[in-house]
């Protein structure tokens, strides 16, 4: 039975090392796995007057509605993210807020997640992957355990085709998307 994953990236920018390395995660899926990237780019900010049953001339954006069923479709949640101030990138968390809601039928909740973060800098990311683990913990989301994954200088990643140019940063990559695959196996939803 194919399993559904949903590719979060935490930038806007079409050009960005977090796109940039989600497409080559996407790769390291086995068969049996439809792996989509799930753009959060025109999802306007969140604003509970959308949800809120009292409110009548604000109805729920469309783009709020296909994302929340989306994510309540996948099987799973793959985010791939930079850090952005020392935290998660606004538009992420817009993200995050848009699929907490309504407060009944949570979009998170219980979705097995893989967490990727990176930065420009040495640190990988780690800042932004502590506060998007904060805001998942909420949600009971079960995630794969050590080693995270945290890449640093991503800049120096890729080679001039684009692909990650380190055998081991590649196999490091294989391995995280294996232990992510089987933390969805033994956590399905429902």
């Amino acid at each position: 039975m194919t399993k559904n994953i949903s590719v979060i990236i935490g930038s806007l920018r079409r050009g960005s090392y977090a796109r940039k390395i989600a497409h080559q995660v996407i790769r390291y899926f086995p068969d049996g796995y439809n792996v989509q990237i799930v753009e959060i780019r025109d999802l306007p900010l969140y604003d509970f007057d959308y949800d809120d049953p009292d409110v009548s001339d604000k109805p729920t954006p469309e783009a709020y509605t296909h994302f929340r069923e989306t994510i309540k479709a996948s099987d799973g949640v793959l985010f791939v993210t930079a850090e952005n101030n020392r935290t998660i990138p606004a538009c992420l968390k817009n993200a995050i807020d848009i699929g907490s809601k309504p407060n009944s039928d949570v979009a998170w909740k219980n979705l097995p997640a893989g967490i990727i973060s990176h930065s420009v800098g040495r640190m990988g990311g780690y800042s932004s992957q502590k506060n998007l683990r904060l805001a998942l913990s909420y949600f009971d989301m079960p995630t794969p355990g050590q080693p995270e994954v945290f890449l640093g200088q991503s800049p120096s990643l890729f080679d001039e085709d684009g692909a990650i140019a380190a055998e081991t940063t590649v196999e490091f990559l294989q391995n995280y998307v294996q232990r992510f695959t089987e933390l969805v196996y033994a956590h399905p939803r429902g």
